[in-house]
């Protein structure tokens, strides 16, 4: 199993994981620019190294975000994640046109809820005992 998460984020990588990271890249410097952003800027960072290497890695809530974390992903919706989930949408669409790109689609797919709601969430390797996703 170790082979073939191995296998398809070399292939993810190559195919849309680093223009993906690239771009959260880029908005995490603008936002880190800004002071008053730098928490959105973070977030943008961690969601690069998500969408550098998305298989073997999982979403979950981390314990103890509240009402902040809620507010956040508020602002961060309306500001940043509807466009980040339509990018991933359709760099989805595009991967599974062919047979082997549909599990790097279904990847790509997988990386929306943290595009939507990346406060008050964390990303941890696969198999860990935990609590499932949620806003």
């Amino acid at each position: 199993m170790a082979l073939l998460r191995l296998i398809l984020n070399i292939i993810w990588f190559f195919v849309a994981g680093f223009w993906l990271a690239f771009g959260y890249v880029i908005a995490g410097i603008i936002c880190c620019i800004l002071i008053v952003t730098i928490p959105f800027g973070v977030a943008s960072f961690r969601m690069a190294s998500y969408a550098i290497w998305p298989f073997g890695r999982d979403l979950v809530r981390r314990s103890g975000s509240g009402g902040g974390a809620t507010f956040m992903n508020v602002i961060w919706l309306i500001v940043a994640g509807w466009w980040l989930t339509i990018g991933h949408i359709a760099t989805a669409l595009a991967l599974a046109v062919t047979i082997i790109g549909i599990p790097l689609a279904w990847a790509s797919l997988k990386m929306i809820p943290v595009a939507l709601a990346p406060f008050g969430n964390e990303i941890v390797r696969s198999g860990h005992p935990r609590e499932p996703w949620q806003f």
